[in-house]
């Protein structure tokens, strides 16, 4: 983004162009180390096959000449270990300068930023802020003080009389009856005794409308 706005350095199209001709470069040095090889395998053969021909001097001058390749391989490694050694050098100095690069844009802006916020704008700001937060707070409380009867209302009086209705509402619960009758005791029954029924009692007859009322006549007339 920041390459975008303030432009690509110049440093960095030079890094990325040796860091293409170094990978050229390797790649053309891998390539002279795989005809090395084959060459070198192809001496072994020749050797071998003189070998069998019983033609020693054919032999020792096919090995001399895979000493010699193999001489040629050996340099080439050293050459391409260097190049890897530079590349990973280049790919480091790379990230360094892209991270300089990018810590100075973003101090940069941040510096132009700062330059753009004034610390009394924010300061005026924030009395602002709090002034309308104040207003605020005494319109709330202003619209929740009560008015007109609300306002002669007595807390602590309409708090005593919360409490005697709540202590007649308790006295009222303690007096009634309990709705259920609470169970009998189990009694104790020694063994190989049974538990004895107790008598069933006689239900009295409930006087009905009619001799309630003659009992009344009879007692008025009896006056």
């Amino acid at each position: 983004m920041f390459s975008r706005i303030f432009g690509r350095p110049k440093q960095d199209t030079s890094t990325l162009s040796t860091l293409d001709k170094l990978n050229e470069t390797l790649e053309m040095l891998e390539k002279k180390e795989k005809v090395l090889q084959k060459k070198i395998q192809g001496e072994v053969e020749k050797a071998k096959e003189f070998t069998r021909a019983k033609n020693k001097r054919a032999a020792i001058q096919c090995l001399k000449r895979k000493r010699l390749y193999e001489v040629q391989v050996e340099q080439l490694g050293n050459f391409q270990l260097r190049i890897h050694d530079q590349m990973i050098m280049l790919e480091g100095a790379k990230a360094t300068t892209e991270t300089v690069d990018a810590l100075r844009t973003g101090a940069s802006a941040m510096k132009a930023m700062q330059k753009a916020t004034n610390i009394d704008d924010v300061d005026k700001t924030m009395d602002e802020i709090n002034e309308q937060t104040e207003n605020m707070k005494q319109i709330q409380e202003a619209l929740s003080t009560p008015i007109g009867a609300a306002a002669d209302f007595d807390e602590d009086e309409l708090e005593a009389e919360l409490e005697e209705l709540e202590g007649a509402e308790l006295e009222e619960q303690l007096l009634q009856p309990a709705t259920t009758t609470p169970a009998m005791p189990a009694q104790y029954i020694p063994a190989g005794k049974h538990p004895t029924q107790p008598a069933p009692q006689k239900m009295r007859p409930q006087n009905t409308a009619e001799e309630d009322e003659l009992a009344a006549l009879q007692a008025e007339m009896a006056m």
